[in-house]
């Protein structure tokens, strides 16, 4: 049956109405996104005179296995990218799409790996330092003041604002955070290949349940770090002193 004009009309209407409401729900996201990234540039705006402004931040302090890895970002002066936020509050998905156009945008990205070996040799919070001072060294210029997510890092001859939780609230450190996290859980991925008895594409080295049945039942990889799982695993060398108590 053939509308009749009213109908048509009506419907018309309807649907235009349905359009305003999306367009104004979707400037009100972009508007409040926009204020909260403005927010996380208060650091940077209060330091902008010093020159360059590099955040410091690392990803995988906690987990049984892998590096820690830290990056340091230095953004051009009043650069905002949207989304960008702590690299905890973000997804997957979204992490890996703002990669690379922080990369791209990014007027100098260094990156810092420290090994598990290195991780049992010196203990996680130096090797979490000297990760932060060989991503600052990659940078290929040198910062005028350091943005650190919490930490001031030993060695460093740059001026540094600790600012506790500041991935949340510097859009430095967070870029810094992306970086880190991205670049530590592809490892991950890639280890995940030459270890799949142990799950690691899916919980990147955390001490998920599943991980801790894994070495138990498989005993640790080379990336295990011994020093992370005394109370998880007893080593050949402990299970041989313990038979002879």
């Amino acid at each position: 049956m053939a509308l009749t004009a009213e109908e048509k009309e009506r419907r018309h209407a309807e649907r235009a109405a349905k359009e305003q409401e999306r367009t104004a729900k979707r400037l009100e996201k972009e508007r409040l996104e926009a204020e909260r990234l403005e927010g996380m540039r208060v650091y940077e705006k209060q330091y902008e005179k010093c020159g360059r402004i590099c955040g410091i931040d690392e990803a995988g302090r906690g987990p049984l296995a892998g590096p820690v890895v830290a990056a340091a970002v230095i953004l051009p002066k009043g650069l905002t990218i949207p989304y960008v936020n702590d690299s905890k509050k973000l997804t997957e998905k979204r992490r890996e799409a703002l990669y690379p156009e922080i990369m791209e945008k990014a007027l100098a990205v260094g990156i810092g790996i420290v090994s598990e070996k290195r991780i049992d040799e010196i203990n996680i919070l130096q090797a979490t330092y000297e990760a932060m001072r060989e991503a600052i060294q990659s940078l290929g210029m040198r910062p005028d003041v350091l943005l650190n997510d919490a930490v001031r890092i030993p060695g460093v001859e740059i001026r540094q604002v600790p600012i506790v939780g500041g991935d949340a609230k510097s859009i430095s450190i967070a870029c810094a955070s992306i970086i880190a996290k991205v670049t530590r859980d592809r490892l991950m991925r890639q280890y995940d290949e030459a270890y799949p008895a142990y799950g690691f594409a899916g919980h990147k080295g955390y001490g998920s349940k599943a991980h801790m049945e894994a070495i138990r039942k498989n005993g640790p990889c080379p990336l295990h770090r011994r020093s992370f799982i005394r109370n998880i695993v007893v080593e050949p060398a402990e299970k041989a002193d313990e038979s002879r108590k």
